[in-house]
């Protein structure tokens, strides 16, 4: 098996599968095994790579993919919407559509930027316990140009040994959080908000939440075995504490048993 991030459905309690189906729920509670084969495969162009870079790229796909273009990681860096980008298909099909800027709870309170068609997966592939929409706007450049304005206020980044311990701020109030922030925004881009109140909330499938977590890579241990007791986020909980970035680790070929 070549592994991708975890697809998600969100029900009451966040359903997980492999890449080939598999629900990962049902395995909560029994014992894995993954061995990984020492192969990493580029999710681009499938060839194999003796190093991942961004994610499951080899590097010349690394340097030259649309999907690991800058503006991936910085919104604010898109240029879809001026016609340039690697790959003006891509662009156009991806970035120069309708975004959202969001605000999420994990541990605190921090803000982000999805295209509207991975609504709500983003939220579950980063383990928020809530979400709500702040703003949509009609690329993703100013998408980017309104998280930066707020990052000033909250982060962009998500304290994953904190979620993974779900350790968060009971006195979060999102909806109070986004009224807040509607004379703060510049005019510019303070058109783009949105009146929509609609909270999204996310109960993921973890049997007991640990006071401290360790995390594992299959570069450094090939072969990983013990009792799943969790999933959140991209993230697997082995015997309680130990954890997994199933993302982190697209490409790598392992034999899951």
């Amino acid at each position: 098996m070549i592994l991708e991030k975890l697809h998600t459905k969100h029900e009451d309690t966040v359903q997980y599968f492999l890449a080939d189906g598999t629900l990962l729920n049902e395995r909560i509670g029994k014992e894995i095994l993954i061995q990984y084969t020492g192969n990493i495969f580029c999710r681009k162009c499938s060839k194999s790579t003796n190093k991942s870079f961004g994610e499951g790229f080899c590097y010349p796909c690394f340097l030259a993919a649309p999907e690991a273009s800058p503006c991936i990681l910085h919104p604010e860096l898109c240029e879809a919407h001026l016609g340039k980008g690697r790959d003006l298909a891509y662009e156009e099909k991806n970035h120069n559509q309708p975004h959202y800027v969001y605000l999420a709870a994990t541990d605190l309170v921090k803000v982000g930027v999805t295209r509207a068609t991975q609504m709500p997966t983003r939220w579950m592939d980063q383990g928020a316990r809530e979400a709500i929409i702040l703003a949509e706007t009609p690329n993703r450049y100013l998408a980017g140009v309104m998280e930066v304005a707020l990052k000033e206020m909250y982060s962009d980044k998500t304290n994953w040994q904190n979620m993974l311990r779900n350790i968060q701020e009971h006195s979060i109030d999102l909806v109070e959080e986004k009224w807040g922030l509607l004379d703060q925004l510049p005019e510019d881009i303070g058109q783009y908000f949105t009146e929509d109140e609609t909270l999204y909330s996310f109960t993921y499938p973890v049997l007991a939440y640990p006071e401290k977590v360790a995390s594992l890579t299959l570069d450094k241990e090939p072969r990983i075995s013990g009792r799943l007791t969790g999933i959140r986020g991209q993230y697997l909980y082995i015997d309680h504490y130990l954890v997994l970035n199933i993302r982190r680790h697209t490409g790598y070929e392992v034999e899951w048993k």
